[in-house]
């Protein structure tokens, strides 16, 4: 395993109904890294990794209110080893609760705060795992109920890249956090306690990225068929960075697009074009998907298709809103055929009955 646990702690944090009481349970000193938590955190790892919706910031330069520290002043003081991790933790854990108390949620769960290394990188991970029941029956046939930490449910959670951070306490994105929850009092709360401001936009990035793409193959004047594949192209690349949680980097890419009539690559386009993207950036792929195929769901119909087919298999006729699909897929056309014949089946069954049903009156004049 290439991921090395430095430091862990668990802390417990509820909201009581009745009262509205926030109760904190500090977890135990010096969590030994054994096989089961780095089975843990690596799975972690991984479900933050895999969430689509990160956004990404920055440490607030606003000071703290009255002489309260922030979460970056405590997290410096760890680093430094000025104190414990379980202090530097403890200290979070509160901080958290301070910030759940001006705010009506009912947030239940374990604040856990990682500190590890991965494929060379260092991090802090920050996360609330939320709960959730399970049951068991015994041999008697009775039945109990337990709790389980719910990694999947995972919303609440944001990343420091130490690295970067460090190196770069100026940037603007050295900080992830997984954003798309329903209600953004819920996120707040939460970036609040980190003192965290949004920074870099991945999703805009993403679409000027995109955008310069498609401005490439036309000055090229690629044809159909080059202009698909550099798409496919693009695509696979981003899903390869996004696998090895890699950022984009337009000189890579540049390696990957290329005129071969020219002799033009993507990157020295982009910089002679002047495009607002930075050299490097962690992506958006749900807007990179959406590079080769058109897809859409509504009222009951979901359909999809490659993006080489519009204007040729898939006609779209804005005058009356409708669409008109050539060379229908072979397991689509099955099922139609089928469906025709079933129906056809039906209304001569439905005809007959009313033949039948008028032979029965006549005959009872």
């Amino acid at each position: 395993m290439s991921l090395i646990i430095s430091n862990i702690a668990l802390h417990f944090i509820a909201k009581k109904e009745e009262t509205g009481e926030i109760l904190l349970k500090l977890g135990p000193e010096n969590v030994a890294a054994n096989s089961k938590i780095e089975n843990f955190v690596d799975a972690l790892h991984k479900i933050y990794n895999s969430k689509g919706s990160k956004a990404y910031g920055h440490f607030s330069s606003m000071p703290a209110e009255g002489d309260r520290a922030r979460f970056v002043d405590i997290m410096a003081s760890y680093l430094s080893d000025s104190q414990s991790f379980h202090d530097f933790s403890s200290q979070a854990a509160n901080l958290l609760k301070n910030e759940l108390e001006k705010y009506d949620l009912a947030e239940t769960g374990y604040l856990t705060i990682c500190h590890y290394e991965y494929m060379g990188g260092r991090y802090l991970l920050a996360a609330i795992i939320p709960i959730s029941e399970h049951y068991s029956v015994d041999g008697e046939l009775n039945i109990s109920a337990d709790q389980h930490l719910d990694t999947n449910k995972l919303q609440l959670a944001a990343r420091i890249d130490l690295f970067d951070y460090q190196n770069n306490a100026e940037g603007n994105r050295y900080i992830s956090f997984i954003k798309g929850r329903a209600g953004r009092k819920v996120s707040d709360f939460f970036l609040d306690f980190l003192s965290c401001e949004e920074g870099l936009n991945a999703k805009e990035q993403t679409q000027t990225l995109v955008q310069a793409v498609e401005d490439f193959v036309a000055v090229n004047q690629f044809d159909a068929n080059e202009k698909q594949q550099t798409r496919k192209e693009l695509l696979s690349y981003c899903k390869e960075q996004k696998e090895a949680a890699q950022d984009v980097s337009l000189q890579e890419l540049g390696h990957v697009i290329k005129s071969e009539e020219s002799g033009e690559d993507f990157y020295k386009f982009c910089q002679q074009q002047a495009y607002p993207i930075e050299e490097s950036f962690p992506h958006d792929q749900a807007v990179v998907n959406k590079v080769t195929k058109y897809s859409g769901y509504g009222n009951g119909i979901s359909l999809s298709f490659e993006r080489s087919h519009f204007g040729e298999d898939v006609v779209y006729n804005p005058s009356n809103d409708s669409i008109t699909i050539y060379k229908v897929p072979p397991n689509l056309k099955d099922q139609l055929l089928a469906l025709l014949e079933q129906n056809s089946s039906q209304s001569q069954a439905a005809a007959s009955k009313l033949v039948t049903d008028g032979d029965d009156k006549d005959s009872e004049f």
